[in-house]
């Protein structure tokens, strides 16, 4: 006896854990058009979505394999009608239907004998996708009580679409007609050639179990790439750990890893397990993985050959099952040619290794698709309207070197609309004013590119330290606000600042 299919409240239950996460959005939404196809019993399913720019709808999932993507014309169509009546629309039969769009079929070479529809709205009542069912497993028709079914899980659909970057990125097309619209992974915006680069190399890495390096500046995505080569994997649904070793004194990197046995040291009256075996079945994310001191590589060094290790005080191997995903902003082979990394931990760890661009390598487009991301986020998160961007305060965004990448632009961003009032202007965006006054005075002509040996190409420590100490100046030398705002732990500023050679003076 067949089974029964899942009911329209469970549609999303699966996916739930991944929406708003870093999850891989082709996967995401072809797993989604598979549960609506399931729900109703349909042969074939589509995930419409509305192109502001040519007034169209095109398949952001769907179940062709005849061709890559279709695209109608507004009123064209059934779903064409349906996103621009903005009714739910059942066909029992297209033969004489004046809505039905035989062309499809025609291209197909598939044919059309029932279809449903119903259009995707956000939360203020605008269309903005269709959601379409085609032929009903075992013949007949889909009836109204099908489309009401289909209406419901349209709702799911479109609260969960809502809280994705995929739809910002159609929010933001409207303001920016001139722009292509484009996504990958969820929460990690960009279209620049190097970012695409990085999205191919992490859905060929992430659906294994392959150690990952991830280098790149501070303030770049790391951590988002780390998630999302988590998610995407095996171990999704598994614990994703991190520990940032800049965040921790030396003395306790090695118990926090690997916990310790009770009576290891004073104070140790039980057993406590570290991140590991927190970890066990699922991903370990070793941040900053240059402060790691050179007596705990050799124990990651074991956890990366054999899946063991000892804890802090103990004899005995414990095994563990876990994916690792390390990152560091440091020259990892200059530390290996000092003898500040271990050689042997260095291509254990480097099995995959993927180098994350910094922002001012990303190009124009990539600062305003993230500023206005950014925006979207802010006004949402702080209950206010969304504020409009002024022409002058994109153009000084798009100048600005951003030595805190990522990072920085969205701290910017943020202060920019608290401080604004319905748009922002140059004078709320919270940036250097040695830049400012560079921007004034600056010509309209786009700035020639810097020569290789230009002053500007910097280490990135000494990039670092730069931004470090201007954040400190802007926040006039209260160290507490300078961590809060370079999103570090108090302690790692007194280290850097102790390594500048400024005393901490509390």
């Amino acid at each position: 006896m067949p089974s029964s299919p899942p009911d329209v409240s469970q549609v999303l239950l699966p996916l739930g854990g991944l929406v708003g996460r870093e999850v891989d959005l082709d996967a995401f939404l072809q797993t989604l058009v598979d549960r609506i196809a399931i729900t109703l019993q349909a042969d074939r399913g589509t995930l419409w979505l509305l192109d502001p720019v040519r007034r169209e709808l095109f398949s952001r999932a769907a179940h062709l394999p005849e061709v890559a993507q279709i695209r109608v014309k507004l009123g064209q169509g059934v779903a064409g009608y349906v996103a621009e009546a903005g009714e739910p629309v059942h066909v029992p039969d297209p033969r004489g239907e004046r809505r039905f769009f035989a062309d499809i079929d025609r291209m197909t070479g598939y044919r059309t004998i029932s279809l449903a529809a119903v259009p995707l709205r956000d939360s203020a009542g605008a269309v903005y996708g269709v959601l379409q069912v085609l032929n009903r497993l075992g013949g007949g028709a889909f009836t109204e009580d099908d489309t009401q079914k289909l209406t419901d899980i349209a709702a799911q659909v479109s609260t969960a679409l809502q809280t994705t970057s995929l739809y910002q990125e159609l929010q933001r097309a409207k303001d920016q007609p001139q722009a292509p619209v484009g996504y990958f992974f969820n929460r990690i915006i960009g279209e620049a050639p190097p970012l695409k680069a990085l999205y191919r190399l992490v859905q060929k890495a992430a659906p294994t179990d392959a150690t990952v390096l991830l280098r790149g500046e501070s303030g770049c995505g790391k951590e988002l790439f780390a998630r999302a080569i988590h998610v995407n994997g095996p171990r999704r649904d598994k614990p994703f750990v991190k520990v940032d070793c800049a965040a921790l004194p030396a003395a306790l990197i090695e118990n926090e890893l690997f916990g310790h046995e009770k009576g290891a040291f004073t104070g140790a009256d039980h057993r406590v397990p570290g991140k590991f075996e927190a970890a066990d079945g699922g991903t370990v994310f070793i941040d900053e993985l240059g402060e790691l001191p050179q007596a705990v590589q050799g124990k990651l060094l074991r956890v990366l050959q054999d899946r063991e290790f000892e804890r802090v005080g103990g004899t005995q191997a414990v095994k563990v099952d876990v994916r690792i995903v390390a990152a560091t902003h440091r020259d990892l082979p200059r530390m290996v040619a000092e003898g500040k990394f271990r050689e042997d931990l260095y291509y254990r760890i480097k099995v995959v290794e993927l180098l994350l661009p910094p922002l001012r390598e990303r190009g124009a487009e990539d600062i305003e698709r993230l500023a206005r991301h950014f925006i979207a986020t802010a006004a949402k998160r702080h209950r206010l309207p969304v504020p409009r961007l002024s022409v002058a305060a994109l153009a000084r965004l798009k100048r600005y070197r951003w030595p805190g990448n990522v990072r920085e632009l969205e701290n910017c961003i943020e202060s920019a609309v608290v401080l604004s009032e319905g748009e922002i202007f140059e004078e709320h965006l919270p940036l250097p004013s040695l830049d400012r006054a560079q921007s004034a005075g600056a010509p309209t002509a786009p700035e020639p590119p810097a020569a290789p040996d230009a002053p500007l190409l910097l280490p990135l420590a000494e990039v670092e330290r730069r931004h470090i100490l201007r954040v400190l100046e802007a926040v006039k030398g209260n160290r507490t606000a300078a961590a809060r705002t370079l999103e570090i732990g108090r302690n790692t500023l007194a280290r850097k600042l102790k390594e500048y050679g400024l005393a901490d003076e509390g």
